[in-house]
């Protein structure tokens, strides 16, 4: 008789889970979501953070060689987020030394040990002090031009893998450090020793946005996820090349823009893609439905090899380059395809609050379980 009640028992339970139905894992997507983020301490309440697994905070400066916050704001906002760890525990705040314009001095504090010492010990009391997880490292650029005016030396180069070596060194393994890399050719070939610096890090952002930039006299496609036959600058150019070094996949974390790069002077030929130009301005994707319309003059295009989107209004001879809603998605399946560490943005307060291109970055990277 307990023989036949068992077996029903199982009968019973192997009915039940053929016809349970399908639920959504809400615990972790299969990649990395990171949020770069420049706001105060109560502008990222608005949006979704708990489809967020890292939040980096932008920025911190150097003054002299100390890693240092510029504002007491800064700290308040870092405060403020950290307070998200109380309900998901497993989010990371890390905070971000630099930015275009904020690493003036990083070449030559760096060119020392006892000014990568000194900045590692700075790093590891602010960390401490702000119960915050890691550091990344946004210094643009080492070795090459960046920001005119600022200095840059080839030694950058050999300087950067010491000073990672030296956090490392410091930091333990109990904090996360990355760092935001450029996604173009120029920063891939010459910045960094990549098979040295990659074993002590957690995760290289890649930048791959401004690929057409505020610098740039021909339009183009400022966040493609593939190179085109004019274009060769893309995410995959840059995953193809780190791929190439033998670099872990599960460290390289792909980049996305929440933002649009405007250029005026446009012809309308190729409804303005790769024409002659001059840059703008930016426009944060919250503002798309008002400022790239069709009342604006704009019609929205599709790059299908490129898989990128654009708009051009020929009544303001201007072009407009972006990510929507579509090409995260598809930069999100490439990344869980590739295995990639993760997909990350800049910058969280230019997204819409609901209904955002994190939304589909989260419902695209989101794993459903069987």
């Amino acid at each position: 008789m307990k023989n036949t009640l068992y077996l029903s028992m199982l009968l019973l339970s192997a009915t039940a889970c053929a016809t349970a139905p399908k639920v959504v894992n809400s615990a972790k997507p299969s990649v990395d979501i990171i949020a770069y983020y420049a706001g105060d301490s109560v502008g990222f309440k608005k949006y979704p953070a708990d489809k967020l697994t890292h939040i980096i905070y932008s920025f911190l400066h150097l003054k002299g060689n100390a890693f240092t916050f510029d504002k007491p704001q800064d700290r308040a906002a870092v405060k403020a987020l950290v307070e998200l760890k109380t309900k998901n525990p497993s989010l990371k705040i890390l905070l971000s030394l630099g930015g275009w314009g904020g690493c003036e001095t990083c070449s030559q504090v760096f060119s020392t040990s006892q000014g990568r010492t000194d900045f590692a010990l700075s790093v590891k009391e602010i960390l401490v002090a702000t119960q915050t997880d890691g550091i990344d490292l946004d210094w643009e650029y080492p070795a090459i031009e960046g920001v005119p005016g600022h200095r840059f030396a080839a030694e950058d180069r050999h300087n950067f893998t010491l000073l990672v070596q030296a956090l490392r060194k410091t930091l333990g393994n109990t904090y996360e450090i990355s760092f935001a890399a450029g996604g173009f050719t120029e920063y891939l070939k010459k910045s960094v020793e990549w098979k040295t610096v990659m074993p002590l890090v957690n995760r290289v952002n890649l930048m791959s946005y401004d690929l057409v930039n505020g610098y740039s006299t021909t339009t183009g496609h400022h966040t493609p996820l593939y190179s085109t036959p004019v274009q060769l600058q893309s995410v995959d150019n840059g995953v193809r090349f780190l791929d190439s070094l033998g670099i872990d996949s599960r460290k390289i974390v792909i980049g996305a823009a929440f933002y649009a790069r405007i250029f005026s002077g446009v012809k309308a030929a190729t409804n303005g893609l790769n024409q002659a130009c001059k840059f703008k301005s930016s426009l944060d994707y919250r503002y798309f439905t008002d400022s790239l319309s069709a009342a604006q003059g704009f019609v929205n295009h599709w790059d299908n090899l490129a898989k990128a989107p654009y708009a051009y209004s020929k009544s303001r001879g201007e072009f407009a380059s972006f990510d929507n809603e579509e090409s995260m998605r598809l930069k999100t399946q490439y990344a869980v395809a590739k295995k990639l560490g993760g997909i990350m943005f800049w910058e969280l307060t230019g997204d819409k609050p609901q209904h955002g291109l994190l939304d589909a970055i989260y419902t695209a990277a989101h794993p459903a379980r069987p």
